[in-house]
């Protein structure tokens, strides 16, 4: 069976032949680490996304475009350090298989294993649209832009390709890599897990994971009107973006303090929530706005909820009856449990392994190092305050991306 390549354009390939292709050093030398090449066609590309036009479209990809300037690319790699008797080179070919609800998350993914000097492959969802096919319209025409050695060197190592579900193109692919980066939830894991890989290769692995929010009613309490504002249009930002269906979208909101002020600045986060919403004329489809309708109730005719607060069809709010009986599968965009606990310490036999993201408001970083020291890494791999859970770092779940997407060999004499 044969790949479409949606970058580098071009014809339809036979899977043999694309791995040979990839397996092939490139004219001007194989990457390295940090290749100055690669450098600068993700500069040429950053600053397609970084087009007003463009970043207003899709504000996901401006974050994007910022993640991959020259200087943050900078920064990246200089958190590489090796030993003295240690010198880092690429795995060698990397196959990527994203989601298509995130629909951008396979850019970062690949962009910082191409950074590690790898020869890569992408498999792009059919069913991904809108950012995505944006994403692969930049990525083409920025290496239109690039000098030729450049061009050439990204045209040879680098492959974004679409096929139809197919245990040969799968097999072969998985067979020829030296590591398979698998993102999408346990199902899409345990799937591309029946495709065996070469001895020496591996797995790294992105399966199911949930995030909730924490907010410090005392927190609330002190801050200004501005940044109270700041936090609804950063909560919306981590919420309704990718319709809360990436896994570091918060799905549950806890209040830490006492009960009545949690109750009053609960209902103030919620009014000024909404209306961040009627101001990014946020529009929930008629099928979401029923499937939240539908989880709701079904969640309070399990007994998970003891209430339940409609604020048009944009939000949500389901009162849990048990702060540690979670919710945390996807419920609909808008739709958010809620709880309060009287402190931080309180959620810490609550957390389990799949929980990734905190996205937090109005605590000191010294009470949430010391929630993070009580889970003792049961659990959670990033707090960070609202407005940023969508932000992607180099170390990703736990994982030092770049140290994953190369190798150490040292020499002694």
């Amino acid at each position: 069976m044969s790949l479409n390549q949606r970058f580098p354009l071009g014809d339809a390939i036979e899977v043999s032949s694309l791995v040979d292709e990839l397996r092939a050093e490139p004219v001007g030398g194989r990457l390295r680490v940090g290749d100055p090449r690669v450098v600068e066609f993700l500069t040429k590309f950053a600053r397609k996304l970084l087009a007003p036009a463009t970043a207003r479209r899709f504000p996901e990809l401006a974050s994007l475009g910022f993640f991959l300037r020259k200087g943050e690319i900078a920064k990246t790699l200089s958190t590489l350090e090796t030993s003295g008797d240690a010198l880092r080179f690429p795995r060698g070919l990397v196959f990527h298989v994203p989601p298509a609800n995130v629909d951008t998350i396979f850019v970062y993914s690949w962009a910082l294993s191409a950074l590690a000097g790898n020869h890569n492959v992408v498999r792009v969802s059919s069913r991904s649209a809108g950012a995505a096919e944006t994403v692969l319209e930049a990525l083409n025409a920025a290496l239109s832009e690039v000098d030729a050695d450049t061009a050439a060197a990204i045209t040879a190592t680098q492959r974004m390709v679409t096929y139809d579900r197919s245990d040969e193109i799968s097999g072969a692919l998985s067979v020829a890599a030296d590591l398979r980066v698998i993102w999408g939830g346990d199902a899409s894991v345990a799937a591309l897990r029946k495709y065996p890989l070469a001895p020496h290769a591996r797995d790294l692995t992105f399966p199911d994971r949930s995030s909730f929010a924490v907010a410090s009613v005392r927190g609330w309490q002190n801050a200004s009107e501005a940044e109270r504002r700041g936090a609804a249009e950063g909560f919306y930002n981590d919420s309704y973006w990718f319709d809360q269906a990436a896994c570091s979208s918060p799905r549950a909101v806890f209040w830490v303090g006492e009960e009545e002020g949690a109750r009053e600045a609960g209902q103030e986060f919620r009014k000024l929530l909404a209306e961040v919403l009627a101001t990014k004329q946020h529009v929930t489809e008629p099928a979401m706005a029923v499937q939240k309708r539908v989880s709701a109730y079904g969640a309070a005719v399990d007994g998970l909820v003891n209430g339940i607060e409609f604020q048009g069809n944009g939000i949500a709010t389901l009162e849990l009856a048990d702060p540690a009986v979670l919710p945390r599968e996807w419920l609909g965009a808008g739709t958010f449990a809620n709880a309060r606990v009287d402190t931080l310490s309180d959620l810490v036999p609550i957390v389990l392994r799949k929980d990734q993201t905190v996205g937090q408001f109005g605590f000191t970083k010294e009470e949430l190092t010391e929630f993070v020291t009580e889970l003792a890494g049961r659990g959670v791999d990033r707090v960070v305050p609202f407005g940023s859970a969508l932000t992607f770092s180099a170390i990703w779940d736990g994982y030092d991306l770049l140290t994953e997407f190369s190798r150490l060999v040292t020499v002694q004499a």
